[in-house]
């Protein structure tokens, strides 16, 4: 399983060490959690704090748009250097016109949920996705509770992946720790983005292990 840092946790103060931190970790995965204070009650950064972070590593960038209108803004993350691009399905009416645009930068795709949409929305995009992103919190905010509510919805994606034989990754977000990390794993969960664990903790190589 990968563990992918969300970068809203950093010490945006000295980001390029973090960055190094994490590089020296071993690390394989950022999470780059892009807000618009529109669809989520919060502001982040945009395009060009990604743009200035990728010549620091070369870890998977994994941005993941909680923004209303993602298909402005593809191209501006598409030249910062995202690797995949995940956006709401809660945030757009036409999904299948976001997967084609992402795809056609030749950027893997994504689509995430919060924590009241059902996974059986999502049904008619699997077969197209690289990735489905399941939020275990309000999106908005770091350092919140984990939701059980995530666990069946991991289970059912990964039920269907597997009846269907998908290429998608599964992937959760929201109050990961080494506690709540098992049961996403034993769920199915390709991928676990955590934030203040990993950043909170002394030592970053340790709190990558410990999840991992």
């Amino acid at each position: 399983m990968i563990v992918a840092p969300s970068l809203l946790s950093a010490n945006f103060a000295h980001l390029a060490r973090d960055i190094d931190r994490l590089n020296e970790a071993g690390c394989q995965m950022l999470h780059l959690d892009i807000m618009d204070g529109h669809f989520v009650p919060n502001i982040s950064f945009g395009s060009s704090i990604v743009k200035t972070l990728r010549p620091l590593t070369k870890m998977v960038f994994d941005v993941h748009l909680m923004i209303s209108d993602p298909l402005k803004y593809l191209t501006d993350f598409v030249h910062a250097g995202a690797d995949y691009i995940t956006f709401h399905y809660e945030a757009v009416d036409n999904p299948f016109r976001i997967i084609k645009a992402i795809k056609a930068f030749g950027i893997k795709a994504g689509i995430s949920i919060k924590p009241n949409t059902p996974v059986s929305v999502l049904e008619p995009f699997l077969p197209f996705l690289d990735l489905v992103l399941v939020m275990s919190v309000e999106p908005g905010f770091g350092g919140q509770t984990f939701m059980m509510g995530a666990v069946p919805k991991i289970k059912q994606l990964k039920a269907l992946k597997d009846q269907h034989n998908y290429n998608y990754l599964i992937q959760v977000d929201g109050g990961i720790n080494n506690q709540t990390v098992l049961l996403v794993k034993e769920a199915g969960c390709d991928i676990v983005v955590a934030g203040t664990y990993v950043f909170s903790h002394p030592n970053i190589k340790e709190a990558l292990a410990n999840l991992e």
